[in-house]
């Protein structure tokens, strides 16, 4: 598998694919990959004929308080399980190579209304930093499709809203959720937990999936579902940030008439911050 570093030899070399019209899937990650970043590029490699993935831990979406220094860094492990899995390209960038060195003045890319609620509100900057960083890889590869994981269902909404708005080339396809046995999701992260957490992290899955199977028996006191959800995790030793019912599409407050809701929520256990959602469709 070759591995490039810069901007100018990665369009040098993908440059002949896009000339000949062959179709080119990118996956970004920061790396640490886990079985959820390999479902991401088995699912490029059926949607395109050349597959780019980039490792870039990005530090304009940590928080001053969070993990950017402390963030698994297991470059030479990636590289194996991608060749393991037949990707061809690796983009493993600097921050110089990306930024300049100027992380000040670096222009960003902000996408209203879906950036500041739910996580946007307890991670401030933290979406206008990774839609920053998914514009600039696009411009970089400039792919056809790029793929991301449902798990992050905020950020996967806020790129497809910046590509629609900015009228990016690029089709985005969401990849289900990769769980563990137990059903929790698959997340670099997790590693954070100790064994005791380890075995309680599993209970915000099942504790959304309950709110959900509620919202399907025709609930619809949507706080009073939130409360119940956020009182159960802290019954079992978790710190919510939230629990909130959104509607699927725009993560606005459901109405009367919503249809397709989804049920987010992030907790802290320990030193990890768990994320999870469970999309409702009820049949009309």
């Amino acid at each position: 598998m070759l591995t490039l570093h810069g901007i100018l030899e990665l369009r040098d070399y993908v440059k002949h694919w896009r000339l000949t019209s062959q179709k080119i899937a990118l996956v970004p990650t920061m790396g640490n990959l886990h079985a959820g970043h390999l479902r991401l590029a088995e699912r490029a490699r059926e949607a395109a004929d050349h597959v780019v993935v980039s490792i870039f831990v990005n530090p304009l979406q940590f928080g001053p308080n969070e993990d950017f220094k402390g963030y698994p860094r297991t470059l030479e492990q990636d590289k194996a399980r991608l060749a393991e899995a037949g990707i061809g390209l690796l983009f493993a960038p600097s921050v110089d190579e990306m930024y300049g060195g100027n992380l000040e003045q670096v222009t960003r890319v902000d996408v209203p209304g879906l950036s500041g609620v739910l996580d946007g509100k307890f991670r401030p900057g933290h979406f206008a930093g990774m839609a920053t960083i998914v514009a600039k890889l696009f411009n970089v590869v400039q792919p056809d499709v790029a793929l991301f994981g449902e798990k992050d269902y905020q950020q996967l909404q806020i790129i497809r809203r910046m590509v629609a708005d900015l009228a990016m080339p690029v089709d985005i396809i969401g990849v289900p959720t990769v769980r563990e046995a137990d059903g929790l999701a698959m997340s670099s992260r997790n590693q954070y937990l100790t064994a005791e957490q380890r075995s309680l992290a599993p209970a915000l899955f099942q504790i959304l999936k309950e709110l959900a199977k509620s919202l399907r028996n025709g609930r619809r006191d949507y706080q009073r579902l939130e409360l119940e959800a956020l009182r159960k995790l802290s019954a079992i030793g978790m710190r919510p940030d939230y629990v909130a019912v959104r509607c699927a599409n725009t993560l606005s407050l459901p109405e009367e008439t919503t249809g397709e809701f989804v049920v987010l929520a992030a907790a802290w256990l320990g030193r990890a911050r768990l994320i999870d959602n469970v999309e409702v469709k009820i049949n009309s």
